[in-house]
C-alpha cells in the first residue's frame, strides 16, 4: 500500500481521549498489559499527509484573524460528493458549515419540531443522538432494527409506520450508514423509508458522517438521491472528521436543497453565535479532499474490510455465545453478549471490566440501547486487532 496503516502510534500524552481516558470508572488495566484503544470512534492511523501539509502551510502565515471560507472549500466538497457518491447538481448555496453533525441535527429538529415533540430513530441508537435529544427537550421514539435469517440488520417498516401514525410523529433522525450496527442501506430500503416519511409528512435529519467508510461489496447512496421528494424533505450532515480522523479540529457541513428549509436551519444554527468555522479546519478539509485523500480512503476501506473480516470470523469461531453482524460500513462491531453472560453466570459489567483489565478498551453498548452489547472499534493496525482478539480469547471469553 502507498499509505501507512501498520505503524503502531504512541498517542499517550497527545490529548487523545481514546488512550488517555478509560470509559469505566474504577477499572484499571492490569500491570503488564498495554492499552489497545477500541472504544471511542476515532482511528489509530496516521493522517493522509496532505492534511498536515495544508494545515502547516497555512500556519506559516502568522495572522489568524477573521476570514471567509474560500471557494476552494466549497469546490472541494462538491468534487468529493460527486466522485465518492455520484452526487450531481450540488452547488455552494446548498452547503453550509456546522461545528458538528449533532449540532446540525439539533438545529434541524428545532426547525422541524416544537420542544417536547416526538422524534423517530432506529435502535440500537448512536449515544450522541440520545444525549442531544434529551438535552434539547425532544422525546425519542425507537423503532428497533431486526436481524434477518442471514444476520443482517433490517428496518422494520411495519413498526415504523405504526409509530409514525399512532404517535403523530413528523420528524426523524436517519443514520446512514448506521451507527452502531454498520448497515449500508440499499436503495430499495432507502426508498421504502423515505416513502413512509413522505406519507406521514415527516421531515428528516440524515446523519451521513460515515458515508465514506464503506467496506468491500457495498455502496453508500445519499438519502437525498433516492427521489425528488427525499431531496426536498431531508437535511443531510457530513464531515471529513470521521473519514480522516479530524474530530479534534472540529468542522462538519450540511447539504440542504430545499431553500426554505436551508434558510431556516442556517438561521437556527446562527442564533448561538458559536457555529463558526475554524480557519485550520477549513484547510484540513481542503487537504483531505485532494486526490491523495481519495487514494488514502480507498486504502483505508480495504484495511478496515480486512480487519472486519478477521474479527468477525474470529468472534464466531472462538467466542461461543457472542453474536455479531458483519459490518458493511463504519469500523465498529456491535457485539451481543447476552447468551455468553447467561451461560457463564456473568453480568455485562463483569464482562466489560474483564476486557479492560487486560487492556482491551471497548465500549459499553447499553447507552446505544443494546442491553448486553459491547461496541468494538476496529480502526487499528492489524497487529493490534489480532492481539486484542488473542487477549479476549485467553483471558476473557
Amino acid at each position: 500500500m502507498k499509505y501507512d496503516f501498520t505503524t503502531i502510534m504512541d498517542r499517550s500524552g497527545r490529548d487523545a481521549v481514546a488512550v488517555d481516558m478509560l470509559p469505566y470508572q474504577g477499572v484499571q488495566v492490569r500491570e503488564g498489559f498495554s492499552k489497545i484503544p477500541m472504544w471511542v470512534a476515532d482511528m489509530n492511523f496516521p493522517a493522509v499527509p496532505t492534511i498536515p501539509e495544508a494545515v502547516v502551510e497555512r500556519t506559516k502565515h502568522t495572522a489568524y484573524g477573521y476570514f471567509s471560507p474560500r471557494d476552494e472549500y466549497y469546490d472541494s466538497i462538491i468534487r468529493w460528493q460527486e466522485a465518492r457518491h455520484g452526487v450531481q447538481g450540488l452547488d455552494r448555496e446548498c452547503i453550509g458549515y456546522e461545528n458538528g453533525v449533532l449540532g446540525g441535527v439539533i438545529s434541524a429538529l428545532n426547525v422541524f419540531c416544537s420542544k417536547g415533540d416526538k422524534v423517530l430513530l432506529h435502535s440500537p441508537t448512536y449515544i450522541g443522538f440520545t444525549e442531544a435529544l434529551e438535552n434539547a427537550g425532544y422525546h425519542m421514539v425507537l423503532s428497533p432494527l431486526k436481524r434477518d435469517q442471514e444476520g443482517v440488520w433490517r428496518m422494520d417498516f411495519e413498526d415504523m409506520e405504526k409509530k409514525l401514525g399512532e404517535g403523530h410523529i413528523h420528524a426523524a433522525i436517519f443514520c446512514s450508514p448506521h451507527n452502531p450496527c454498520g448497515r449500508v442501506w440499499e436503495r430499495r430500503e432507502l426508498e421504502q423509508a423515505m416513502e413512509l416519511f413522505r406519507k406521514y409528512d415527516v421531515m428528516v435529519a440524515s446523519d451521513e458522517i460515515w458515508s465514506d467508510i464503506i467496506l468491500d461489496g457495498h455502496k453508500h447512496i445519499p438519502t437525498q438521491m433516492v427521489s425528488e421528494d427525499a431531496k426536498m424533505r431531508t437535511a443531510a450532515f457530513y464531515a471529513p472528521s470521521k473519514t480522516f480522523n479530524l474530530a479534534g479540529l472540529v468542522g462538519s457541513y450540511h447539504i440542504i436543497y430545499n431553500p426554505r428549509m436551508r434558510h431556516r436551519i442556517r438561521k437556527e444554527s446562527s442564533l448561538s453565535h458559536y457555529n463558526s468555522m475554524n480557519v485550520l479546519s477549513m484547510h484540513a478539509l481542503i487537504g483531505a479532499y485532494k486526490p491523495e485523500g481519495h487514494e488514502w480512503v480507498d486504502e483505508l476501506c480495504q484495511v478496515l474490510t480486512e480487519n472486519a473480516d478477521y474479527a468477525f470470523r474470529y468472534i464466531l469461531e472462538h467466542f461461543e455465545g457472542v453474536s455479531v453482524a458483519r459490518p458493511e460500513g463504519t469500523y465498529m462491531l456491535f457485539l451481543d453478549c447476552r447468551e455468553w453472560c447467561r451461560a457463564h453466570g456473568k453480568t455485562i459489567d463483569e464482562l466489560q471490566r474483564a476486557g479492560v483489565e487486560v487492556g482491551v478498551i471497548w465500549q459499553d453498548g447499553r447507552p446505544f440501547h443494546g442491553e448486553y452489547a459491547i461496541r468494538l472499534n476496529l480502526a487499528l493496525p492489524r497487529a493490534l486487532v489480532e492481539e486484542a482478539m488473542r487477549r479476549l480469547q485467553e483471558y476473557v471469553f
